[in-house]
């Protein structure tokens, strides 16, 4: 732990409001997204527009991952370097970890629109069928592990391990992201296929 604080200040406030947004955005757009879900509160809030809800939605979300992403580089800007991390081999193997985050997070928004990026099926805004196409065919989850990849080639790219430190908290708070939106959006979309299925009963 003492050869940790030596290379991680945890003195420094900004490594902890860092901390804070990188927990902060993944809860918020799952609470925001459940409460649309249940009760249309972003609907409302649009005058009864499901999609200008979701477009509004998708504009705060992209807003506030800009805003942690600033945070993120304040905080390591005020960090201690750590020699190790500082060698060219090293330094520049971050380049093709920050392009491939940014290849699997671009590629996913592109495959699943704006919509399907931010949340739209809490909407009732709901895909034809799942994409299956890449880079899903090499991620479950790209978006979330693009931007892991990103935080952990600019931690590398700066030779900071408070970078590392706060990476491994981003794969958790995803992590854990997941496990709620995973289920919530299959349920979703099992329903949507029950309605389908008694619909198609009562045409028969």
């Amino acid at each position: 732990m003492d050869q940790l604080q030596q290379f991680v200040d945890f003195n420094q406030p900004s490594f902890w409001v860092s901390a804070a947004s990188i927990v902060f955005n993944p809860t918020f757009w799952n609470v925001a997204a459940t409460q649309e879900y249940h009760n249309k509160v972003i609907t409302k809030l649009f005058g009864g527009n499901p999609r200008l809800g979701c477009y509004g939605l998708a504009v705060t979300i992209f807003s506030l991952g800009i805003f942690r992403d600033y945070l993120y580089n304040e905080a390591l800007s005020l960090q201690p370097t750590h020699p190790a991390l500082t060698t060219p081999l090293i330094k520049y193997s971050a380049i093709p970890l920050f392009l491939s985050g940014n290849v699997l997070v671009l590629t996913s928004m592109w495959a699943l629109g704006v919509t399907g990026t931010y949340l739209g099926d809490y909407f009732g805004i709901l895909m034809d069928a799942p994409v299956t196409s890449f880079p899903f065919n090499v991620s479950a989850a790209p978006m979330y592990h693009g931007s892991t990849l990103s935080f952990l080639a600019t931690a590398i790219y700066h030779g900071k391990p408070a970078g590392l430190v706060l990476t491994g908290l981003v794969a958790v708070a995803y992590s854990i992201a997941r496990r709620w939106e995973d289920p919530f959006t299959s349920m979703i979309y099992e329903k949507r296929e029950k309605e389908r299925k008694k619909g198609g009963k009562k045409g028969l």
